[in-house]
């Protein structure tokens, strides 16, 4: 068997595969009969611009008194493990005597054979199609048959067409096969008469068949049937269902030699093609976001059709062996491979050019006079000019930014100025505002507040705000009341450890008012977990506002992390949650809920502590009536594929959850059986609010459970589930299981504790950080008498303006003695003395800060 023919060419992962038949050298002296089917991975080295080997495998076939041919190869997925893997399929022919079988091709070039059939009749390339499973189809004499790796038996299906232009994957179908076929008629229709339909006038008409389910779809969604008598191949580009109604965009080529772009069954743009017999068509995206169609002829030539306003022919070539897209060059985008036709070079991958039609633009043994760029400059010349003027508007946007921010500062000045003046006029005392509000930051480490200030502000930052409150709301979940307070920002941020309590507002002289609660902090985030939230460590008062282009006011990242940018509510609410049984007793019950917290405040040596506070959030009015009227009953039904619940009662039903977490990983295949499972058999729905997670409408037990599914990589993922009580878990897991191949392992994690004592770690870090910076900084008045200072002469120099002083002679000498004794003073006082007191006082809280670190690193280590 010799090689060239027989060659084939397959993209896979950036890389191309080149399939060749062979005889082994040993085989020919020995007069043995094998083949050997060889397959060489091929990587394009960018340094050097050619495609070098990368690794090399062989299978060996017996072909005594036989012919072996290679009749196709194609990507496919592997139903097994969902993995997507080269297959190839091979034809023996021995006498009358015709059998095909499937090779699949893993990553160490070990081939692995699928499946075999045998037939008495021969097949061609474009009677073929592969497909999952991996899958074989194909047509004869008007019928459609088709055999699968699961049955490894050729199967016939009820279908008579004229021939297949399209198989694939559609949404809610599983596998389609796109077909045409003589139009059938209805019994109203006359064939002879007056045609009314599409179908009677063409005769013909598309029509879809889904291999699993066995069931016919309108043709009339990919295309108007007028076009079946001139449409030769079709690639569906994007399929959906939108309110139960398939939407289809597809592109096809029509033996009219033009290119047709159809959405949802209507023609939205038509090109002609350079050349005549198109027979495939097949898409690229570019880096630039341009969507590129490369159509092959039957004469060896191909062209690329570029779609933005319309479709136009943006290059073309001549003598092309083949057209592969892939990302060859590994820059996370698409390109055109072009194999050109050269008899002088034995070598496959010897005159070849990787382009995109942009900036990447690789070439190797071209014969440039076949290659016609019909609009090439053009398109270029384009591109540059796009990215140019994007360049101008970023630049523009940023300006404007910071034309705003410097605004918005002249602005907040010019007000604390006329308050301040406004105080003055008065005689009041004038309270500058937190600089932390003012969007500035500090200049230098220490804190810069005198001490006589500080006790001002330590009076007034104990007080509580006005208005600190945003919303007060109640839910009933089950048996169960949850109790909310969403709390404002900027009071929630200074506080710790905050809680809420129920208290009975009546007088009942037998029963205690108290009503016993658990409290929680929900943080609702991507990974959708119920964690407890710390306020963080308070930095010294800002001073300057930085308008660095990398901060994270950036135009530029503002709006690509807008959506991720977005807190949900859910991370100021504080929740309550109580039997709620106990209350129906009363019929009507009126409450009291209290917010206990401590407020941060700082002290004259600048370390942080804390005062406990309790303050009135409001009152909730409970009664039989409105729970029997479902007044505070949680809402979560179904929209269009969505779950409506509010914010408020996806916290309530958080609040009464149990979370769980469980990490799911699988050595030899994907994990899609997971996300089928939830919307399939357990009828989830993701929250509009947070699409991430899904609710599930299961009757039962499992109703109301609430998952997260987060992929790590297709064979490892977290599932996480907030359930009721632990039958509900229990439940959730055996019917996972069944989904499961048997070779994935699940495995309990106690994320949600690490995580908290993590965020803990981090925050009593940082405050010991403090306490040792701030030790180092002490600094007191004289009235106090703790600080000696090595220098107590008192003597003050005389803070003449520089240039006085360097007028004359004497001005120079006394400047001279003024810096000396200044430097004197400033290794003076870095010997400072301290008395036991205030030591003991410092090293306590350093001591107290450390303790602290370590009881968490060790809660974290036994976890």
């Amino acid at each position: 068997m010799l090689l060239g023919d027989q060659d084939q060419f397959l993209s896979y992962n950036g890389e191309v595969l080149v399939f060749q038949l062979s005889k082994p050298k040993h085989a020919e002296e020995a007069g043995d009969k094998t083949i050997n089917l060889c397959v060489r991975r091929m990587a394009f080295n960018r340094d050097t611009k050619l495609f070098v080997q990368k690794s090399s495998g062989a299978f060996s076939m017996g072909a005594s008194h036989s012919k072996i041919e290679m009749i196709c190869c194609s990507c496919t997925t592997d139903s097994r493990t969902g993995i997507i893997l080269p297959c190839i399929l091979m034809k023996k022919k021995k006498g009358n005597s015709i059998k095909y079988f499937l090779l699949l091709l893993h990553s160490s070039n070990q081939f692995e054979p699928s499946f075999y059939f045998k037939l008495d009749y021969e097949l061609k390339e474009d009677m073929i199609r592969l497909f999952v499973g991996p899958s074989l189809l194909w047509t004869h004499a008007n019928k459609l048959f088709y055999i699968s790796s699961n049955t490894c038996v050729v199967q016939s299906t009820p279908v008579h067409l004229s021939c297949v232009v399209w198989t694939g994957e559609i949404v809610g179908e599983g596998t389609v096969v796109l077909g045409i076929r003589t139009a059938c008629l209805p019994e109203t229709e006359d064939p002879d008469g007056f045609a009314v339909s599409d179908r009677a006038i063409w005769g013909s008409e598309f029509f879809g068949y889904a291999i699993q389910s066995q069931k016919f779809l309108s043709g009339s969604c990919f295309m108007p049937h007028a076009y079946s008598k001139v449409v030769s191949s079709v690639y569906v580009c994007r399929s959906e269902r939108l309110r139960k109604q398939l939407q289809i965009s597809l592109v096809a080529i029509t033996h009219k030699n033009q290119l047709v772009w159809f959405q949802n069954g209507a023609p939205k743009g038509v090109c002609e093609l350079p050349y005549e017999k198109p027979c495939s068509v097949t898409p690229a995206l570019t880096s630039s976001r341009d969507l590129l169609f490369a159509v092959s002829f039957a004469s060896g030539n191909s062209c690329v059709v570029q779609r933005r306003d319309s479709l136009q022919v943006a290059s073309k070539w001549q003598k092309v062996k083949c057209v592969l897209v892939d990302d060859f060059i590994g820059s996370g985008s698409e390109q055109l491979l072009l194999l050109f036709k050269d008899d002088s070079n034995t070598d496959v991958l010897s005159t070849f050019k990787i382009t995109d039609l942009g900036e990447v633009n690789y070439a190797s043994g071209i014969n440039y006079k076949h290659d016609v760029p019909a609009a090439e400059g053009l398109q270029e010349n384009g591109l540059l000019t796009v990215r140019a003027l994007e360049t101008r508007l970023q630049a523009g946007w940023t300006s404007v930014r910071e034309l705003q921010q410097h605004l918005g500062i002249q602005k907040r000045v010019i007000l604390e100025s006329c308050r301040a003046l406004i105080d003055l006029v008065e005689e009041r005392t004038h309270i500058l505002p937190n600089s932390k509000e003012e969007g500035l930051v500090s200049l230098w480490d220490d804190v810069e507040n005198p001490p006589d200030s500080l006790s001002k502000e330590t009076s007034s930052a104990s007080e509580v705000p006005e208005h600190f409150t945003e919303e007060l709301w109640q839910r009933v979940v089950g048996d169960s009341l949850v109790v909310g307070v969403k709390l404002t920002e900027s009071f929630y941020l200074s506080l710790s450890d905050v809680s809420l309590s129920l208290v009975m507002d009546q007088d009942f002289s037998s029963i205690s008012p108290i009503i016993k609660c658990q409290s929680k902090i929900i943080k609702l985030n991507k990974a959708f977990s119920a964690l407890a939230v710390s306020p963080s460590q308070i930095e010294p008062p800002p001073k300057k506002m930085k308008l660095d282009l990398h901060s994270k006011n950036y135009l530029k990242k503002e709006f690509s992390k807008r959506s991720s940018r977005i807190q949900l509510d859910g991370a100021k609410t504080v929740t309550a949650v109580t039997s709620l049984s106990p209350l129906l007793a009363f019929h009507r019950v009126c409450c009291i809920v209290l917010l206990h917290a401590r407020k941060k405040n700082h002290q004259k040596d600048g370390l942080q502590q804390s005062k406990k506070i309790t303050v009135l959030c409001g009152k909730i009015l409970l009664s039989l009536e409105d729970i029997s009227n479902g007044r505070y009953s949680i809402k979560m039904l179904r929209d269009n594929s969505y779950c409506t619940g509010s914010m408020e009662d996806i916290l309530a039903v958080l609040a009464v959850s149990v979370r769980f977490s469980f990490q799911i990983v699988s050595c030899d295949c994907t994990l899609t059986p997971v996300s089928s499972w939830l919307l399939g058999e357990m009828e989830c729905t993701p929250f509009k609010e947070c699409q991430d997670n899904v609710f599930c409408h299961k009757a039962g037990d499992v109703h109301g459970t609430i998952f997260n599914w987060a992929l790590k990589n297709p064979f490892e993922g977290v599932l996480t589930i907030f359930c009721r009580n632990l039958t509900v878990l229990f439940q959730c897991l055996h019917s996972l299981t069944r989904v499961l191949p048997p070779s994935c392992s699940v495995k309990l994690l106690r994320s949600g504790i690490k995580t908290v004592l993590t965020e803990q770690l981090a925050l009593a870090l940082e405050k010991e950080m403090f306490t040792l910076k701030n030790s180092l900084f002490l600094k007191e008045t004289k009235a106090g008498n703790s600080l000696t200072w090595g220098n107590e002469s008192g003597k003050k120099i005389n803070n003449a303006p520089l240039a006085s002083l360097l007028d004359t002679e004497e001005g120079v000498q006394q400047f001279r003695k003024k810096l000396q004794k200044e430097r004197e003073e400033s290794v003076q006082s870095m010997n400072q003395t301290l008395n036991g007191a205030l030591y003991q006082k410092t090293a306590l809280k350093i001591a107290e800060a450390q303790l602290s670190s370590d009881m968490i690193v060790w809660r974290l280590a036994k976890s």
